[in-house]
């Protein structure tokens, strides 16, 4: 498309600037300033120090283009981090700048900024979902007894309420939740080890430090650190891909509803939204397209993230960094495929008349089974199947309703009367079960 960035697609405004340089320099800074807490507190700092790094965390004075030049040289942008965060204590007191960063390596201060941003971005992830969940809810409780056909293979069965088909939806998000929170809670840990995860350069005071950063960042203190074990970080992005794959679904669904031919359902429509270049007439599902296009990137990005899980000895060569990149946008995706299917619920148009319409167009086919149901209790299930699947032939053949054709097969009207074979084409009357699982996935069963 020509453009450098597309977050104004795939991102949120909230979920760029979580995983932005600023922020990412925030958070390794506030892991520098629990370090030098923590050691001052085993008497390994300056006193006073903490509170110098506590002063600059949102001062902003890092000279981003030297970070971006030297962590080119370097290998990480920590390094150069560290360097000029040294020289700006070193010039308020030099005391206090001798203990930044001991103990500690360019990985632990990276990956527990990472953790301290991915605990920023999943709680947009969850008020989003809660705020999805509120719009699904309303719908479902609006559409609970909409008809419309049923499709398999994108092909009619019989028939379904819309209120159904989104209850789905709403059931994954739940269970997605569960999910997020899970894996947050044993992804949110601080990473601390030094250079291979021994926390040897502070002797026997490691394991105090450790737990006092991790209190005082409030994450959970690890048995041991983790440089090479990812499987916490894959688990995250993973519950995210499947997240963006409902998403995805709902979207495909929805999308299809909207085609003209069956126009059953549609995102909102406003002027100059979804247009074409081209063809005036035009109103394209562009919420969707936006969610699918997220959907189908997103487990590209897993499969890295897996294939970089091998990761050599105590400190991995590449497939580290191969995640820096990597699992922000996994988190840059779902924030905006969660906004995009938010406007779609929000503003979703149902047409129910013509729901009504096309199952009236097919002719009584979705029913079919209905009367295949009640017929195999006088002639067997086989023999009943065998009967309407040549009777829904014919009617397709000559376009003629099943009632009528029905009600010419002898077979069919020794044990059904022609009110029976109407009644048993109702497609208000061959919902089944529907209502009660709307009923239990509201909560109200």
């Amino acid at each position: 498309m020509g453009f450098e960035n597309t977050d104004f697609l795939f991102s949120t405004p909230e979920m760029t600037e979580i995983f932005s340089l600023p922020n990412q320099l925030r958070a390794m800074m506030r892991f520098e300033w629990a370090l030098t807490c923590a050691l001052e507190s085993q008497g390994m700092a300056e006193a006073g120090a903490g509170s110098i790094l506590g002063s600059l965390i949102d001062a902003e004075f890092f000279d981003t283009s030297n970070l971006e030049r030297d962590a080119r040289e370097s290998g990480n942008i920590a390094i150069p981090f560290v360097q000029q965060l040294t020289t700006k204590v070193s010039s308020a007191n030099e005391r206090a700048s001798r203990t930044i960063h001991l103990g500690a390596t360019s990985q632990d201060v990276l990956d527990t900024a990472l953790v301290l941003q991915m605990r920023q971005g999943l709680q947009l992830v969850l008020v989003a979902i809660n705020r999805l969940k509120i719009a699904l809810t309303k719908q479902i409780e609006v559409h609970a007894e909409t008809v419309m056909a049923g499709r398999t293979w994108l092909q009619p069965g019989p028939p379904v309420t819309f209120g159904l088909k989104l209850a789905g939806t709403l059931a994954a998000l739940r269970r997605h939740q569960t999910r997020i929170n899970a894996a947050a809670h044993r992804a949110f840990v601080l990473q601390f080890g030094g250079a291979v995860g021994t926390l040897a350069a502070l002797g026997s005071a490691g394991p105090e430090v450790s737990s006092e950063i991790a209190r005082i960042l409030e994450l959970k203190d690890p048995e041991l650190p983790w440089h090479t074990q990812r499987d916490s970080l894959v688990e995250i992005a993973q519950v995210l891909a499947l997240l963006v794959g409902s998403l995805g679904k709902f979207a495909r669904d929805i999308a299809l509803l909207m085609q003209a031919e069956v126009g059953e359902a549609s995102e909102p429509t406003t002027d100059g939204r979804g247009g074409s270049s081209t063809m005036p007439q035009k109103q394209n599902p562009v919420a969707c397209a936006t969610v699918l296009a997220c959907a189908a990137r997103v487990p590209g990005l897993i499969s890295t993230m897996l294939v970089a899980m091998p990761q050599e000895h105590e400190r991995g060569l590449g497939l580290w960094q191969a995640e820096w990149e990597t699992l922000p946008q996994v988190f840059r995706l779902t924030a905006a495929a969660l906004a995009r299917s938010i406007e779609i619920v929000e503003g979703l148009l149902v047409d129910k008349t013509r729901m009504d319409s096309n199952l009236d167009a097919m002719l009584g086919l979705p029913q079919a089974e209905a009367v295949s149901a009640a017929l195999a209790q006088k002639v067997g299930r086989s023999a009943a199947h065998d009967i309407l699947r040549k009777a829904s032939f014919q009617s397709q053949e000559t376009r003629e309703h099943l009632s009528a054709i029905l009600k010419t097969f002898p077979e069919v009207t020794a044990h059904l009367t022609h009110a029976d074979i109407d009644r048993l084409l109702q497609s208000h009357g061959y919902l089944g079960s529907a209502q009660h699982f709307i009923q239990r996935v509201l909560g109200d069963v």
